[in-house]
């Protein structure tokens, strides 16, 4: 089974411009945010030689925030089909892309110049015929605006769906270790799952963002669950030079799951989301030594209101100040 691993920024974003660029027959691509015009050039050359081209663009933000305007003209005047994801979902966050119905990309990666340049970001490749053919499966339901039913069983996670319970019972398995990058922690059952692998003796390692990343309608829960975690001793720690927009999960160096799915209920049961589940050696061997590489190279995040309260000062864009005074008053230094 023929899966590989892209990391970034560290591999660039030369994978997905020479995936487009040997593109023979056609590509599918579901994405969340497309801007970058390196990604968009290489797509209409690759229609100029004919390859059949269809994109599923997400329209908006959940803030209502219009996205990808500017890649859906681009496309569009050079001939290329475009459609706004499927609005059964609030947002289609999944990043994927299928190329000539063989090799499909799975990961966290937009397609935006910081993303390939200044952010911690994975990919997955396969070109196993079974994920490959879910993975058009859902393109085309979502394409013509029809039910799609996931495979069973898979080793693809879709939200809305399963993913809420494979997640779950993943970080269940774990036995000795679990690394954990994800942006947002915000849904009560996987923090509690991860609260009780602590409990049980498993090494539990969480990679986050500081507070002012956080939605300021999010900023209480998202800093609660942290501290709850943080409590019983499981490690809360922040990236010191790259900005974190992974999504993954390894447990004990052999098993990992990487994909698109924030730790949030709102990921879990309102947006179409997409993950792979894998144990392939060389995958994991590389995450690993990324991971605890990255885990070495963080600062432990202090999750004080002091320290919770300097953030948000620093960053009063976001307006996390005016929602921190509930925080404040039930958590003293």
């Amino acid at each position: 089974m023929a899966r590989k691993l892209i990391v970034m920024p560290d591999d660039s974003i030369e994978p997905i411009l020479t995936a487009i660029g040997t593109a023979a027959k056609s590509l599918r691509i579901k994405m969340f945010s497309v801007s970058d015009r390196r990604v968009l050039s290489a797509l209409v050359k690759a229609h100029r030689r004919k390859v059949k081209i269809r994109a599923l663009l997400n329209p908006a933000r959940h803030s209502g925030e219009i996205q990808n305007k500017g890649a859906r003209t681009v496309l569009l005047d050079a001939g290329i089909d475009v459609l706004d994801t499927n609005p059964a979902f609030t947002v289609t966050h999944e990043k994927s892309m299928v190329v000539d119905d063989t090799t499909a990309f799975i990961g966290s990666l937009n397609w935006d110049p910081d993303n390939f340049e200044e952010t911690r970001e994975f990919a997955v490749i396969s070109t196993d015929p079974d994920e490959v053919a879910e993975v058009i499966e859902c393109f085309e339901a979502d394409w013509s605006r029809q039910p799609f039913e996931p495979r069973r069983p898979s080793n693809l996670i879709w939200c809305p769906g399963s993913g809420r319970d494979r997640i779950a019972r993943f970080i269940d398995g774990a036995k000795h270790s679990l690394f954990v990058q994800n942006e947002r922690y915000q849904d009560a059952i996987i923090v509690e799952h991860l609260v009780r692998a602590k409990l049980r003796g498993v090494k539990v390692h969480v990679m986050t963002r500081p507070s002012h990343s956080l939605r300021a309608r999010k900023l209480v829960e998202g800093v609660g669950d942290l501290r709850i975690m943080n409590d019983v001793g499981i490690g809360i720690h922040k990236m010191k030079h790259l900005k974190l927009h992974a999504k993954v999960l390894l447990a004990d160096k052999s098993s990992a799951i990487v994909g698109s799915i924030n730790l949030t209920s709102s990921s879990f049961d309102e947006r179409r989301e997409l993950a792979i589940q894998l144990k392939d050696l060389d995958v994991v061997s590389r995450l690993v030594k990324v991971v605890h590489d990255d885990w070495r190279d963080s600062h432990v995040l202090d999750l004080s209101d002091r320290a919770v309260l300097s953030d948000l000062e620093r960053h009063p864009e976001n307006g996390g100040l005016a929602k921190i005074a509930p925080l404040a008053s039930n958590h003293t230094d």
